[in-house]
């Protein structure tokens, strides 16, 4: 188990969610997620987590495996045409990961999830988390422009609004 690690994740907490992402913040990624979904028959979902919890952190649960539980947990793999990403944020290790369903995943290699990834950090860097999220959203929605095209018939199978995760 990493010390330093422990010690910021322990020193984080269910505020630092809010410190970083107002309720206007919320709003404006919601509208972004719907509007998103109005150009692609994909879903998406954002979470945001301040901070693991000690029996995590006593695992050593990387963000990425972490990032899979949230998304198995939040059902984001539960679509009809199995093209739900999850774009996810562990505040204290300043980590992104973006997880996407295996619809997509089949089709979509590994390099186009990091340059989002990256795009996002590189905002997050200069503390702007709203941008870095708007930025992400559009870029994930540009992949699922190319991927599944046109709006899917079905209902909004996954909820617009940001997961906050304590």
């Amino acid at each position: 188990m990493n010390m330093n690690r422990l010690i910021k994740h322990l020193w984080s907490h269910s505020r630092k969610v809010g410190k970083c992402f107002s309720k206007e913040d919320l709003a404006a990624i919601t509208n972004a997620i719907r509007d998103s979904e109005t150009q692609h028959s994909g879903q998406i979902c954002f979470a945001v987590e301040g901070a693991l919890d000690t029996l995590a952190l006593l695992k050593d649960l990387s963000p990425r495996d972490r990032a899979i539980e949230v998304f198995t947990n939040l059902r984001v793999w539960d679509t009809e045409r199995n093209n739900g990403v999850l774009i996810y944020i562990l505040l204290a290790d300043h980590a992104v990961e973006i997880i996407a369903d295996r619809g997509i995943h089949s089709n979509a290699d590994a390099s186009a999830w990091d340059v989002i990834c990256h795009e996002i950090e590189s905002k997050f860097s200069l503390n702007e988390y709203q941008a870095g999220i708007l930025s992400g959203i559009e870029m994930v929605s540009q992949l699922l422009q190319s991927q599944f095209p046109g709006k899917s018939s079905s209902d909004n199978e996954i909820p617009d609004t940001p997961v906050l995760m304590n």
